[in-house]
Parts: structure tokens; sequence; C-alpha cells
């Protein structure tokens, strides 16, 4: 059985553009299954009324959950809430992400979601989509997709995002941009004030004379200065140097990671700089794609949309 329970949107303001809409959610459901589940009801039960001059929040603190178990909920209440049947669902990449898939598998196999069809952004989503038996296609077949689904590294106040940390940056912005809502799961230490510093910005590059790429790339205006471009080394689904090999793509590509030593000031001039550069394949700038970021914190779960 899935639990309805109201959840607390937090506020977010940007002074340079218009600000992010917050709204107060009353319907989310959660089957119980496992700790992180048992956590969320005892939270429900918690959940007070707040005035507008008291903190909203929830008196079990999610401060005593794992990063997993709030990567779950995120990924739960985002299919509970934004996916019905007879859907196409782009499903993202990652462990946030990996979530999301768990729940969807579930919802299929008891039936409860029918007539739906999903289109992964790796070949490790795939898999996992197939172990839970969820139909399965490509854009090929289905280029319109009602949701896509998906973890961040980053999201500024504007829900722009980095994406890529798990190296299927092409895959995801190519099935993400085609879907009518894109919907991204976080834990709240992916909130940042600006893009950059945080978490480095992958750029997926050919392999031809990628050194040259690299050169290019870590001279562009944008970053020349404020940034290294470092290649990807071990394997493509983490930034950390795991191998003595160049890391590869699913799509056979090399990555290079631009990390920045300040705030990105331009991110649309960044991305349009790192497209124009021949050699490279895609960006994991996520500028003014997203529909809504649903975020787990020390208040619960809250929602950010656009």
């Amino acid at each position: 059985m899935r639990a309805s329970f109201l959840l607390l949107v937090a506020s977010v303001a940007s002074a340079s553009v218009a600000p992010v809409r917050s709204r107060l959610i009353s319907t989310s459901r959660y089957q119980r299954a496992g700790s992180a589940l048992r956590s969320i009801a005892s939270m429900n039960k918690g959940l007070s009324r707040c005035s507008s001059s008291v903190p909203r929040g929830v008196s079990a603190k999610a401060t005593t959950l794992s990063q997993d178990e709030l990567k779950r909920m995120v990924g739960y209440k985002a299919i509970d809430d934004y996916v019905t049947s007879g859907m196409v669902v782009g499903l993202g990449t990652g462990s946030t992400a990996a979530m999301a898939v768990e729940r969807l598998g579930q919802l299929w196999q008891s039936g409860e979601i029918k007539d739906i069809v999903a289109v992964p952004t790796s070949v490790r989503t795939k898999e996992q989509a197939e172990s839970f038996g969820i139909p399965l296609a490509t854009l090929d077949t289905h280029p319109d997709l009602d949701v896509a689904i998906d973890g961040a590294d980053e999201v500024d106040p504007d829900l722009n995002l980095v994406k890529g940390g798990g190296g299927a940056l092409l895959r995801e912005k190519m099935v993400e941009i085609r879907a009518k809502k894109f919907i991204v799961i976080v834990d709240e230490s992916k909130l940042t004030d600006a893009l950059g510093p945080g978490f480095p910005v992958p750029v997926e590059i050919t392999p031809f004379c990628y050194e040259h790429t690299r050169a290019v790339l870590e001279n562009l205006p944008t970053v020349k200065g404020n940034a290294k471009a470092v290649l990807r080394m071990g394997s493509s689904s983490n930034n950390q140097p795991d191998g003595d090999n160049i890391a590869v793509t699913d799509n056979g590509n090399y990555v290079v990671d631009l990390f920045f030593d300040k705030p990105i000031q331009d991110a649309p001039q960044l991305a349009k700089e790192i497209l124009e550069t021949v050699g490279v394949v895609e960006h994991g700038l996520f500028i003014g794609m997203t529909t809504a970021v649903i975020i787990a914190g020390s208040d619960g779960i809250s929602v950010k949309e656009a």
C-alpha cells in the first residue's frame, strides 16, 4: 500500500532571473519496504502543521537516514508522483536514478502501472530495467517522452544542472531533452549557489586527437585561468582516477572533466563555447531543461519547480 502525506516545499529565489516556484504538495505515496521506507512512515506521523512564521519541516529529521535511504525517498517519490500507466518514461543513470528504476520495477511487477515503455540512458540502466521486466525502447521508435527522471551532480538556484559524473551525459541529454517533463532527484548536498567549484563539468569528446581537444577546452575564454581540463581515467562511471587506461563511455568516446576553482559566471556562454569546439560531442551542463527538482534533506522531502 502507498501512504499519503503532506510534503513541505522550500522556497527559492534568484536575484537575476524569475524565482523558482515553490508550493505545498499534498500527496506522495510509498510502499513500505525496507528500513528506508519504514523511516519515511515514521516521518509522516511526525509531520506537523506549521504557521508561515515558523520554519517548515518534519519532527523526525531526515538526518537519521543514510544517503542511500535519502536517494530511495526521492527516487520512489518521482515515480509515484509523475509516472502513470500508458507513459513513455526516460530512465536516468546513477545511484539515485537507480532507485527510481527500482520503484518503477516494483509497480510494473505488481501491476499497479501498466502499458509503459521506458527509454534507458545507459547500458547499466538498461540492464537494471530488464531485471524487472520493464519494456524498453529507444528514441528511434519512441522519440517523444512523457517524463524523464534522473539525478544530478549539482543544482543551482535556477535549476540548471551539472550532470555526467557517471559518464552517461550524452545519452542522458538526448533522452531528457525529448521529455515533456524532466524531473531531477537529489539529496540536499547537490544544491549549490553556483555551478562549478563543487563538481567538475564533464565533456564527452572523440578519441581522435583527444589531447589536442583537451588543450583547446582548457584555453576557451570562459575556462582559461578558471579551470583545469583533466582526461578521465579508469572507469567512465566516476570522475575519480581509478585505473591506468583512459575511461571510455558507452558510446566509445572519452571524457574531459573541467575542474573549476571558482563559480562559473556565465554557464550558457560556457556551454556555447564548448559545443563550438571541434572534437566535442556533448557537455554536462543542462541549462533550462528542468521541470522540477525533488530534494531529500534534513527537513524531509521538498520540491522546487521551474
